[in-house]
């Protein structure tokens, strides 16, 4: 069977027109950039340790079990809040920067991979002591209207 030159030409066409976002892997979708975009929104908040910028972020069905069978380690929407301001308390001089590696959309659904690099300061009784985290991270997402919101990861 012979395929017509101009289905061969069209299938070309649309493969050339699927492009990444610069410097990623990560396909030029407005979704995945509306992604990208609750991401660093997410990081600007928490290098200004904004509880308020980052609750704005956040499904009201927010739920993270920390990845442990352990229910008193768990934080839902309406502990969140204390939580954030806990942490934003002992920590100073903090810089977080994220590499999203991949992306991946599922009608109202999303979830983001990612690595971290966390550079902070944490206050103790005496002195502050610099600290530097890196790690591999998901942080889970559903549309809410025409907007993501996070409802896990964080």
């Amino acid at each position: 069977m012979r395929i017509p030159s101009f289905a061969v030409l069209a299938a070309l066409s649309l493969a050339a027109c699927a492009r990444n976002i610069p410097n990623t892997e990560i396909r030029d979708t407005p979704d995945n950039r509306a992604v990208i975009a609750v991401v660093d929104a997410y990081r600007k908040a928490f290098d200004t340790r904004n509880t308020d910028a980052v609750m704005a972020l956040v499904s009201p069905a927010y739920y993270d079990d920390a990845g442990t069978v352990d229910a008193s380690d768990d934080i839902d929407y309406k502990a969140l809040p204390g939580v954030l301001r806990d942490t934003f308390s002992r920590i100073t001089q903090v810089r977080i920067e994220f590499g999203i590696t991949d992306i991946i959309v599922n009608g109202n659904k999303a979830q983001a991979d990612l690595f971290y690099d966390a550079k902070y300061r944490v206050t103790t009784p005496r002195i502050e002591i610099p600290k530097r985290d890196t790690d591999i991270q998901r942080i889970l997402f559903e549309r809410d209207g025409q907007a993501w919101k996070i409802v896990s990861g964080l």
